[in-house]
């Protein structure tokens, strides 16, 4: 946890910087100091005023000046660029905290030290108990992510918006990771199996991972859970031919790895990576809050990195486990800047802080709240029979499919399980036969329907 700078050192920071009407350079503020203060300590510091709101910085980082922040009473009276702040390093608002880790991570790679792996940062959490976020924060994202289908069976709210959310997640997460996929794009290969012209075949194989691995949660409820072996399957389907080593896939890595950008150096002993990843997994699952759980996913995996690529994307979709197992909105990432994201990680990699990730977080989940308002309001209330009979209804609609059957009542009729009281079988019936009326090879995956059964059943 971060130490809390006494409120006098702030203030004789701000009188210093006042005294100079043109402005002053950290190298000049360091002279006036006369006591020796670390050039990163200063640099925190300085970041915490500007977030205060009670300096501003103008120019770039190695040449800015601060200024003391005009009172605004006082401002009309000087030219703009007297008290004009620097231009924001993103599009998302932080907190004072937030600001500094911004601060720190966003300076030259050789004036941060390396890092590596501090296991005590996940020792000092207990689940449960220690909460990266505050009670009143987790009651606000309930209130936000409450979905109509709350009183459902597990998963049943990401069902029923799963062609948005297979687009939006699938293209949010992807452009975390610099694909150049637009969303228009992505919608026509998720939809229809266009490939965007121009475009990589890896980020074609991108989006489409990430098309499956959703899947592989939202309609198999079963698979929502936080455990290790989800994580390998994660891991398998969202790295499936994007890896140099094909052995790679869906297993703990072997070898040593690099973070791009970060002086942070994770763990290499592979025996300990999966005694850690299984601590880690074990932690998640005891946390009894959606929110607080899918935080702790969020900061947890990609720290310990357990896999040689795709660790972040494994923790964005497994962020989601308990939304879906809740019935709450999912988290979408949609229009979170890259660069937000990546300066949040680089602070839990190289100063284990989860401030500015947390803003991140928040903003991010107000966001995927109200892309997902509309499709709250326009969704139709839930069939209690049908929910009922779920299972009882897959399991027909795929034996008629397998079997190569026409769908008749009759047929229908003949597979209806011990599961569907007799005075229910004529409703259904109904119901099997309306499923089939708007059957195609794109929702057939629904019952466990692969497209080439689809297409062999339609040939017959």
């Amino acid at each position: 946890m971060s130490r809390v700078t006494p409120t006098q050192e702030l203030d004789r920071l701000v009188e210093l910087i006042a005294s100079a009407p043109g402005g002053v350079g950290i190298e000049a503020i360091e002279q006036q100091l006369g006591t020796p203060l670390h050039r990163r300590t200063l640099q925190r510091r300085l970041a915490v005023l500007v977030a205060q709101q009670r300096i501003d910085m103008l120019g770039e980082r190695r040449t800015a000046r601060y200024h003391r922040r005009a009172a605004p009473a006082d401002r009309a009276a000087e030219p703009e660029h007297t008290w004009r702040t620097a231009p924001a390093q993103d599009d998302l608002p932080v907190s004072a905290a937030g600001a500094e880790i911004r601060d720190h991570v966003t300076q030259p790679r050789h004036l941060r030290s390396p890092v590596g792996y501090r296991q005590s940062f996940l020792e000092q959490y207990h689940p449960n108990h220690t909460a990266y976020l505050p009670p009143a924060l987790r009651e606000q994202l309930h209130a936000m992510g409450r979905s109509p289908a709350q009183q459902t069976p597990a998963g049943t709210f990401a069902k029923d918006i799963l062609n948005r959310l297979l687009i939006d997640l699938s293209w949010a997460s992807s452009h975390l990771e610099g694909n150049t996929y637009s969303r228009l794009d992505t919608e026509r290969l998720i939809e229809f199996g266009q490939a965007a012209e121009g475009k990589d075949a890896l980020e074609t194989q991108m989006i489409l991972n990430h098309k499956q691995a959703i899947e592989y949660l939202v309609l198999s409820p079963d698979n929502a859970r936080v455990q290790t072996d989800t994580l390998i399957a994660l891991h398998a389907l969202l790295s499936d031919g994007l890896m140099a080593d094909p052995s790679a896939v869906g297993r703990v890595r072997r070898r040593a790895v690099e973070i791009g950008g970060s002086v942070y150096l994770p763990l290499a002993l592979p025996q300990r990576l999966e005694e850690l990843l299984g601590i880690v997994v074990q932690m998640a699952a005891e946390i009894t809050d959606p929110f607080e759980q899918a935080f702790f996913l969020m900061v947890h995996l990609p720290y310990l990195q357990p896999f040689e690529d795709v660790n972040k994307r494994v923790s964005r979709l497994a962020a989601n486990i308990p939304f879906i197992r809740h019935n709450l909105c999912p988290l979408s990432f949609i229009d979170v800047p890259q660069q937000a994201y990546v300066n949040a990680m680089l602070g839990v990699y190289e100063l284990n802080r989860v401030d500015l990730l947390r803003d991140v977080f928040v903003w991010a989940y107000e966001r995927s709240c109200q892309q997902y308002v509309a499709v709250q309001q326009t969704l139709v209330p839930p069939d209690i029979f049908r929910l009922r009979h779920r299972q009882a209804l897959a399991e027909v609609v795929a034996a008629i499919v397998r079997q190569g059957e026409a769908v008749t009542e009759q047929a229908v009729k003949s597979k209806i399980p011990a599961s569907v009281p007799v005075a229910e079988h004529a409703h259904f019936c109904t119901l099997v036969l309306s499923e089939f009326a708007s059957l195609h090879a794109g929702n057939a995956v629904r019952f466990g329907i692969r497209p080439l059964e689809f297409s062999a059943w339609q040939r017959r």
